[in-house]
């Protein structure tokens, strides 16, 4: 009888909060296994390629390459005091963080299913390291355009350095909100696996 009353000790019982809480304080808790997941995915997706994270800078240079020989002299958009590239590039990695945070976050949970069956921790470390996936591209294509800023002698106002750091965290917040949001009903409605990307492809379009 000492034996089971000294094990029953070691139950814990896990129950959802009494109101709405995101939880912080139990993701800081789990706050390693943001890291393992992002590093996990970022060995994944880069896996098995030749140029393996190089394609993280080449594609954002290569949209931009694109853009500016297509809409340069076609459409005729007036991009201030700022070099034409650099106008395209600044918009094409913002909106690549978003596209790719909504669209990873919102297949994360089917992506991730087995582990989820087998042990419990926080719901929101996938899709929110899903993002952070999405945050490592976007670090890459922000150096591109601080090395390209360099090259076309590009004057950066103070007024630019406060507001670019506030529009990625609004980004961020935005794409958490919405990937979250798709990753539940992607794994009620499977559909949405499908949708998610003619979606982003129209938004695209729509901003453009």
């Amino acid at each position: 009888m000492a034996i089971f009353r000294a094990m029953s000790k070691f139950i814990q019982h896990i129950k959802p909060p009494s109101g709405f809480s995101l939880g912080l304080k139990e993701l800081w808790q789990y706050r390693e296994l943001f890291y393992f997941f992002t590093w996990r995915d970022i060995k994944v997706k880069y896996k098995q390629t030749y140029l393996g994270i190089i394609w993280a800078l080449l594609q954002p240079l290569g949209m931009m390459v694109i853009f500016t020989f297509l809409f340069s002299k076609t459409l005729k958009i007036d991009s201030g005091n700022v070099a034409y590239p650099l106008f395209v590039l600044s918009g094409l990695i913002l909106w690549n963080l978003f596209s790719s945070s909504v669209s990873h976050a919102g297949e994360s949970m089917i992506q991730n299913s087995n582990i989820i069956k087998k042990i419990y921790f926080p719901r929101l470390i996938i899709p929110g390291s899903a993002i952070l996936v999405a945050f490592f591209d976007f670090i890459m294509g922000l150096l591109i355009f601080v090395v390209l800023c360099i090259i076309y002698k590009q004057s950066i106002s103070w007024q630019a350095v406060l507001y670019f750091p506030a529009g990625i965290i609004i980004v961020l917040l935005a794409a958490f909100g919405i990937g979250t949001f798709l990753a539940a009903l992607n794994v009620k409605f499977r559909d949405f696996r499908y949708t998610i990307p003619f979606l982003l492809q129209v938004l695209f379009l729509l901003l453009k």
